[in-house]
C-alpha cells in the first residue's frame, strides 16, 4: 500500500477518528487529513462534494456521527437520524460522485434486532424490530449500510461497512447526560470514590454487553483499509459479553471505589443481551487483542490525566 495514499478521517476530533489517526501514523502513512466541524460542516452536502472534490482524496474513512447513550436518544431522536443520514449520505454519495474506489463506513451493534439470536450474526440485520431506546440512530446507521452495499453491487467499488460493539476508551466521551454506560461508569466510581459515597446506575444490572477498546477498532479499520475484504459488512467485537453489574464490579476495582453500587430498576434496561458474532472478520484475518482489564487501566489513566477539561459535552 502506497504510504502517500491521501486518506480523509471524518470525525477525526473524535475517540474512535482519533484512535483510527493514531493507528495509520503508526503505520506509516503520512498523508492524513482532517476537517474540524467549523470547517467543514458535513451535514452541508455542497460543502463536501467542494471538499472532496478539490482536495483529490483517495480513501474515506466515515468516523463521524453523532453520538450518545439511552438518555441521549430518548431526548434527541429527530437529531440522532436526521444528522447521521446527512453526514453519512453527504459522504457517501459525494466520495461515489468524483470517484472515491474504497469507502470505509462505521456504525454500530445497535443496528440488529433487540431479540436477534445470540452472538448476533450480519445476517440478522432486517430481521426484527430494533431497540426502541437507540432506534434514531439505528435506523440511520442502516441505511449507510445499504447505500455502501448498494455501490458495492452496482458498480464493484470496495465499499465496506464495519459494525463495532460498544467502544470505550481514551479520548471517551464521560458527560453523565451523553455518555455511553463505560465511561458513565467510570466518572461515576471516580466522583463517588472523592466524595466517599455510594454509586446509583441504572436499570437492573442484568443486560448483557460485549465492550471493545477503541484501538483494537482502529486496527480493524487499518486492517479493511489495507486488505480487499470479500463482503459489504462485519462485525467488530471481542468475541465475548458480560453483564452490567459484572462490568460495574470490574470498573470499581480499578477505579478503587471502596462504597456500596444501587440500582435503580425504574430506569430502562435497553437491549437484554448484545453480543456479536465475529468470525467473519476473523475468517479474513483479523482479531481483537486488548483484554478489557487492560483496556479498562488504560482508560480511566487517560480519565484521571484529563478530568479536569473532560466535565460536560454540549448537545
Amino acid at each position: 500500500m502506497n504510504k502517500n495514499i491521501k486518506i480523509y478521517i471524518a470525525g477525526h476530533n473524535g475517540m474512535v477518528g482519533r484512535a483510527i489517526w493514531r493507528q495509520l501514523v503508526q503505520n506509516g502513512y503520512t498523508n492524513l487529513i482532517g476537517k474540524p466541524s467549523t470547517v467543514l460542516d458535513l451535514r452541508n452536502q455542497a460543502a463536501v462534494n467542494q471538499f472532496l472534490k478539490e482536495s483529490k482524496i483517495e480513501v474515506v474513512i466515515d468516523a463521524a456521527a453523532r453520538v450518545g447513550g439511552i438518555l441521549a436518544n430518548k431526548t434527541y431522536p429527530y437529531q440522532f437520524i436526521m444528522e447521521n443520514m446527512l453526514i453519512q449520505n453527504n459522504l457517501i454519495n459525494g466520495a461515489f460522485k468524483v470517484g472515491i474506489k474504497k469507502f470505509i463506513f462505521l456504525g454500530s451493534s445497535c443496528i440488529y434486532p433487540k431479540l436477534a439470536e445470540q452472538p448476533i450474526r450480519e445476517e440478522a440485520l432486517l430481521t426484527g424490530q430494533l431497540e426502541s431506546t437507540n432506534e434514531w440512530y439505528a435506523i440511520a446507521k442502516i441505511s449507510g449500510v445499504k447505500a455502501c452495499e448498494a455501490i458495492r453491487n452496482q458498480y464493484g467499488l470496495d465499499y465496506v461497512s464495519l459494525m463495532p460493539t460498544n467502544l470505550y476508551g481514551i479520548h471517551d466521551n464521560f458527560d453523565l447526560n451523553t455518555s455511553h454506560v463505560l465511561p458513565a461508569m467510570i466518572r461515576k466510581f471516580h466522583e463517588a470514590k472523592e466524595n466517599r459515597e455510594s454509586v446509583e446506575l441504572w436499570g437492573t444490572g442484568t443486560p448483557l454487553r460485549e465492550f471493545l477498546f477503541v484501538d483494537d477498532l482502529a486496527e480493524a479499520v487499518c486492517f479493511a483499509f489495507e486488505n480487499k475484504l470479500s463482503d459489504y459488512l462485519y462485525n467488530v467485537g471481542c468475541g465475548e459479553d458480560l453483564t452490567i453489574k459484572e462490568l460495574a464490579t470490574k470498573i470499581q476495582k480499578v477505579v478503587g471505589h471502596k462504597g456500596d453500587i444501587k440500582w435503580d430498576d425504574s430506569k430502562p434496561n435497553g437491549t437484554p443481551r448484545k453480543w456479536l458474532n465475529v468470525s467473519k472478520l476473523k475468517k479474513e484475518g483479523w482479531q481483537a487483542n486488548t483484554s478489557l482489564e487492560a483496556g479498562l487501566k488504560l482508560t480511566y489513566k487517560w480519565f484521571l490525566e484529563h478530568v479536569d477539561t473532560i466535565k460536560e459535552v454540549k448537545m
